[in-house]
């Protein structure tokens, strides 16, 4: 947790990427400079990684739907607004953030169905199909209920935040066409959404823009917050 000074600030919790397979909050604490001098406090997760949850996906989405119902319960203590409390996610923690909008945080968590005030889902993916059909179907051990559950856009129903969808001219075809086929999907259902699509960036450099309030991910960031850089 990288908090700022401005009392009762917003909140920005953010889920890593690393293909399920890794990573640590430690490593993802740059964004922080942009959103704590632009007045908010920044949250990265740590949960567990896909192989030590024996290949299931539910157990780590778990974990970052019990962390996000953390941070809005415990908000005030820290010095943050509970009722302007954010979040995104790069890559499979794209993936991660969608399903967590998806997340029935009354029927789950008993809370209020809108703790989330905005989402940021930046190169993820939102349809399991293809990840199960790929090699990462090695490692993450689907099963027709896990596809179904992780498939933030099966669930389209639940969301109850405006969503940005960012992605990267650069990346590969399937990112791109998962990122563009969500944004349609929020759209056709009625959502409020906003696609951007960041020319000449590929994947690692759309991960590099959410601590750049000039880049294409930082600067949806502040714009979803309604803060501006410093």
């Amino acid at each position: 947790m990288y908090k700022t000074k401005r009392p009762k600030a917003p909140i920005f919790v953010f889920i890593h990427g690393g293909a399920w397979l890794g990573g640590e909050s430690k490593n993802y604490a740059y964004p922080a400079e942009m959103l704590i001098n632009a007045g908010a406090h920044y949250v990265v997760l740590d949960f567990i990684a896909i192989r030590a949850a024996n290949g299931d996906l539910r157990v780590m989405a778990e974990q970052v739907r019990r962390a996000i119902a953390w941070t809005y319960r415990n908000a005030p203590s820290f010095g943050g607004d509970p009722e302007r409390l954010y979040i995104g996610g790069h890559s499979s923690g794209g993936h991660l953030c969608g399903v967590a909008l998806v997340t029935d945080w009354r029927k789950e968590f008993g809370l209020p169905p809108t703790i989330v005030k905005g989402g940021a889902c930046m190169s993820g993916m939102y349809d399991m199909k293809p990840v199960r059909l790929s090699k990462r179907g090695n490692y993450v051990h689907f099963n027709d209920e896990m596809e179904q559950a992780m498939s933030s856009q099966r669930h389209l129903d639940l969301i109850r935040a405006p969503v940005v969808v960012t992605y990267g001219t650069n990346e590969t075809p399937e990112f791109q066409r998962q990122n563009r086929d969500f944004a349609a999907a929020l759209k056709a259902a009625g959502k409020p959404v906003e696609l951007i699509e960041a020319a000449n960036y590929n994947h690692f450099e759309m991960m590099e823009s959410v601590g750049n309030p000039y880049g294409p991910n930082g600067r949806a960031v502040l714009a979803m917050m309604k803060l501006n850089a410093a």
